[in-house]
């Protein structure tokens, strides 16, 4: 099998005296210096254009293989994610309570949900299904502890900041978020601008 392509190979220069030996096995035969050389280079561009044809030929097979191996992966992640999201959609059907967000169920929410800590902790909260598991969470110092998820569900664990507590800089880094959470569940537009309306007008007031 070829290991280096054949291509990049470059005709040797039969009349250099490294290829006398096989030049001196043709002059004994009858042929001249000259008809020797161009013999010589004769055979190699021959046997060149053979390994040429063979190289590329197992280069061409080596791509099909390489775009059926990729069609085959796409195909596989496309199933993988169409599984995963009838999954979800079938159990979303079954625990309806469990994904009604409070925006959508029209009930109050505090903006401490909508700050990136928040969030945080809601994704923790909302991924534990079982209060007797175990949670990994980093600590202080920045090493990472196990504790129940128990612990983290409840409100003494993570406590909620009041919105008349939050710092401009809280209220400013809560409210864009709280605004694509009400897109996301289909606010009517009136009303989201009228919260972006209300939120301007707090930021902007000279108090």
């Amino acid at each position: 099998m070829l290991q280096e392509n054949p291509n990049l190979a470059v005709q040797p220069d039969f009349t250099l005296q490294e290829h006398q030996l096989a030049r001196q096995q043709l002059v004994d035969g009858g042929f001249t210096d000259d008809q020797v050389a161009r013999l010589l280079a004769a055979l190699w561009t021959l046997a060149n254009n053979a390994d040429k044809e063979q190289w590329n030929l197992r280069q061409e097979c080596l791509q099909e293989v390489r775009e059926w191996e990729e069609e085959e992966e796409e195909q596989c992640q496309q199933v993988c994610q169409e599984e995963a999201e009838a999954a979800r959609l079938e159990d979303r059907k079954k625990n309806k309570n469990k994904y009604v967000p409070l925006l959508k169920a029209g009930d109050y929410c505090e903006l401490h949900y909508f700050m990136n800590r928040g969030l945080e902790d809601t994704k923790l909260a909302t991924l534990v299904v079982e209060p007797d598991a175990m949670v990994m969470l980093p600590s202080s110092e920045g090493l990472h502890s196990w504790i129940l998820a128990a612990a983290v569900k409840d409100p003494k664990a993570a406590p909620i900041v009041r919105d008349e507590h939050l710092s401009w800089e809280e209220f400013n880094e809560a409210t864009p978020h709280m605004v694509t959470s009400m897109r996301q569940h289909d606010w009517p537009e009136e009303r989201v601008e009228m919260h972006i309306q209300f939120w301007y007008a707090l930021q902007v007031h000279r108090w």
